[in-house]
């Protein structure tokens, strides 16, 4: 067993959205990730949102305008719950968004959006080309798809 007797992630969904998801499929894949990554005594919230809501945090965070996919919200690594369970932070995706970045299969683009930013809580980046090849291997290998 894990830490504290965690052996798998705590994945906390929260789906303030339109359209119908596979959330069950994205949890497990959160989960499997943070697995992978080595990291099962852990929590992390996946959060699902209109347009207009990650406008607005894309602008109050980011300090860009206008709707992005994902947004990756970081704890500070010494934030431990009474539990023993390092409590990661909180990814918030707009599936419309995904929708329109690939339309074929915006299921696809919910699991890349998952790992990416479960990747970016974990430190990961994508500014420099070395950083950005292993972030994608990684991405492919956990979401099962490859970048456009």
């Amino acid at each position: 067993m894990a830490d504290g007797g965690h052996t798998e992630p705590r994945i906390l969904i929260d789906d303030r959205q339109p359209s119908a998801l596979p959330l069950e499929a994205l949890s497990a894949l959160a989960s499997q990730t943070l697995l992978a990554e080595g990291l099962p005594a852990t929590e992390l919230s996946l959060s699902f949102v209109a347009e207009d809501e990650i406008a607005d945090l894309h602008e109050r965070y980011m300090h860009e305008p206008g709707p992005t996919d994902v947004l990756s919200f970081p704890l500070d690594e010494d934030d431990v719950d009474e539990d023993g369970v390092r409590v990661l932070g909180g990814v918030v995706i707009a599936p419309s968004v995904a929708e329109r970045n690939r339309p074929e299969d915006r299921d696809a683009e919910l699991r890349l959006l998952v790992v990416h930013g479960i990747l970016h809580l974990l430190g990961h980046d994508h500014h420099q080309d070395a950083e950005r090849a292993a972030m994608w291997a990684k991405q492919e290998r956990y979401a099962g798809v490859r970048l456009p």
